[in-house]
């Protein structure tokens, strides 16, 4: 679900800046040192991930294939407890 946060531009040196709220960068996927697109648009910015993102766990659960895998994320014999 989109986040809406409504910020105040800050003075960065020569430069103008905002800060992306916790709750808005997860939900765009952004990421610490991650890349981004900055472009003007007829009223205002947008700012884009380039390349393409990271999956969520549920994404890269929903494309995992067992059979493709052998049933098993990591196979490894039995340890511990485990041996009978």
């Amino acid at each position: 679900m989109p986040k809406t946060a409504t910020l105040t531009i800050q003075q960065w040196g020569n430069s103008l800046a905002v800060r992306i709220p916790a709750a808005v960068a997860r939900s765009a996927h952004f990421e610490v040192g991650q890349e981004v697109e900055v472009t003007t648009e007829e009223v205002g910015v947008s700012v884009k991930p380039i390349g393409p993102r990271k999956l969520t766990l549920a994404e890269k659960l929903e494309r995992f294939d067992p059979a493709m895998h052998g049933g098993e994320s990591m196979k490894t014999s039995a340890v511990g407890a485990e041996v009978c």
